[in-house]
């Protein structure tokens, strides 16, 4: 299971400082944003119970037989069960299934293990275009923003530029800094992480719209940690 991992107070003065000297061989504007996580995941834990639950409603109707043998080993044989009181005792057992998954799996760690490596992927990608565009989408006058974006409990980031970027670098330029960036992530180290990236992609930027000289400073260089 994940161990929690923190952004401390030198990462952000590292980040910091890494934008600042990306942003002075480079006309473009780079954001950097560190996320505890992108979503809550709150319909996860109830998706598995849903599954639990009609797994189980499965089984029983499939193995009826083996369930009525036990009840008649608790009760002794003592008792002929009504097809009434059948249902009621599935309903329950179902019904406390039901629950027990909802709430185990509504702890964190286990929330996130159950939660599918795609379905993490898109909902990071999504909280990712909500803050590009609240943050840097056309916040420049030549619309040379880029954003990177970091997602820590999801172990995962984007990349997303504005469209004077994307109109002259490909996707896959990006790759190495969101490569450097995984690897220090996965190694427990994201803020060295995220410079890193800063670092790559100032070159890539820095090849493509080189610093004019006369190109002010339109966005904070601070790391945002949300």
């Amino acid at each position: 299971m994940a161990q929690s991992i923190q952004i401390s107070d030198a990462d952000i003065e590292r980040v910091t400082q890494a934008v600042t000297d990306a942003e002075a061989r480079s006309d473009a504007e780079i954001a950097t944003i560190v996320s505890e996580r992108s979503d809550n995941y709150n319909d996860v834990p109830l998706i598995w119970a849903a599954l639990t639950a009609l797994l189980a409603l499965a089984v029983y109707a499939a193995f009826p037989d083996f369930y009525l043998g036990m009840l008649d080993r608790i009760t002794g044989g003592w008792h002929v069960w009504t097809e009434r009181e059948w249902l009621t005792i599935m309903v329950f057992a179902t019904t406390i299934k039901f629950l027990a998954t909802r709430y185990i799996v509504a702890w964190w760690p286990l929330r996130m293990v159950f939660t599918p490596g795609k379905t993490k992927t898109r909902r990071v990608r999504n909280r990712a275009v909500a803050l590009f565009k609240a943050s840097t989408e056309r916040r420049t006058r030549s619309r040379t923003g880029v954003l990177i974006y970091l997602s820590l409990a999801e172990h995962r980031a984007e990349i997303i530029a504005d469209e004077a970027i994307v109109a002259k670098v490909s996707p896959d330029a990006w790759g190495a800094a969101m490569a450097v960036l995984i690897d220090h992530l996965k190694a427990g180290r994201p803020g060295e992480g995220m410079a890193a990236a800063v670092g790559a992609l100032g070159e890539v930027l820095a090849e493509h719209f080189p610093y004019s000289g006369n190109d002010p400073d339109e966005m904070p260089n601070r790391m945002i940690c949300l």
